[in-house]
């Protein structure tokens, strides 16, 4: 299977160099100044086992593009831009007939749990991921991989439920490449887990990563989101589910010499992205607790505080943590 990686950054920047070195026909979407890098150097992608240099076709988005019909579609980029990915590659033709949002599938290796949703107002063939893939993006035409002695998990399914061959074939050249790849009839159960988990990822990159002075704040965070999905009768796996189901496969481990600095939201603030993916983290459980009538203000204010620093490119680990307690007051 052909693979289009939309989106070239931590996530879609490892995947799609690992299927290129396990011989898959991949083709990168990037921009700016990554897209030129890529296009003259190459993907560079460090891991804890050395670097590998991905030399495939790397474009800045689908026009002029005919699909080939045994493609799939992996959209990688942050929730916030997940919209605009869509309505920029539905309508693209598949050499055999039909466009790609009838024909091809499409899957969703993104965190959140709002996209797949969006992808099917889009898509007949969506297919929810749920990414637990430790890497870094700051700089253009370079990935590191911190993911050891595999670089990440990938559960994926059918969504809203349910699997197929399509997702067996997938998963079975995801696990060629390195990841380890289950197959999931209720792909959307991991992924409510993995956004309670990410509800801290916005503290890490607010005040940065002392664990255990954040310790009262980060479980503030989780417990109002998991009222939140009990009132909205959502269920999740569990904690000791995840652990059991991951244990030691995916690892951090150092990568050139350099640990991971931060997490995706720390990512988006160092490299001044100008937006966060907040919204769809923290705001999705405050979404819920508005919609079923249960306070998140632990979550709102960490939501708020996440825009004001991407807006005002507040270096990751630097905002004024009296400005985010009278938030939170």
């Amino acid at each position: 299977m052909r693979y289009v990686i939309i989106g070239a950054g931590a996530v879609g920047g490892t995947i799609g160099a690992l299927l290129d070195r396990a011989g898959h026909d991949v083709t990168l979407v990037a921009r700016g100044a990554h897209l030129a890098a890529i296009r003259e150097r190459g993907l560079t992608l460090d891991s804890p086992d050395g670097e590998y240099v991905a030399r495939t076709v790397a474009l800045d988005g689908p026009a002029g593009l005919t699909l080939e019909p045994d493609t799939a579609l992996l959209l990688t980029v942050k929730s916030q831009d997940t919209e605009a990915a869509l309505r920029a590659w539905a309508d693209v033709p598949v050499r055999d007939g039909g466009t790609a949002a009838d024909r091809l599938p499409l899957l969703t290796a993104q965190n959140g749990v709002a996209n797949e949703r969006t992808a099917l107002r889009y898509f007949r063939h969506v297919y929810g991921v749920c990414v637990w893939l430790p890497a870094t993006f700051l700089e253009p035409g370079l990935v590191a991989a911190e993911g050891h002695p595999h670089p990440g998990m990938l559960h994926l399914g059918r969504y809203p439920t349910g699997s197929d061959d399509t997702a067996r074939q997938i998963a079975a050249d995801l696990t060629g490449a390195g990841f380890v790849s289950p197959v999931r009839d209720d792909v959307p159960r991991w992924k409510y887990a993995k956004l309670l988990s990410n509800l801290g990822n916005g503290v890490d990159a607010l005040l940065g990563r002392a664990a255990a002075e954040h310790a009262e704040l980060l479980a503030r965070l989780r417990a109002e989101g998991e009222a939140a999905l009990t009132a909205a009768g959502i269920g999740y796996a569990s904690q000791a589910e995840e652990q059991a189901d991951r244990g030691d496969r995916v690892q951090l481990r150092p990568v050139a010499g350099r640990s991971r600095p931060g997490g995706s939201t720390w990512q988006s603030l160092a490299r001044g992205a100008g937006t966060a993916e907040a919204d769809f983290l923290n705001g999705e459980i405050v979404l819920l607790g508005r919609l079923h009538g249960v306070p998140t203000p632990v979550n709102a204010a960490v939501q708020q505080a996440v825009r004001r620093a991407a807006r005002d490119r507040i270096r990751p680990g630097t905002f004024p943590a009296a400005e985010l307690t009278k938030l939170l007051d």
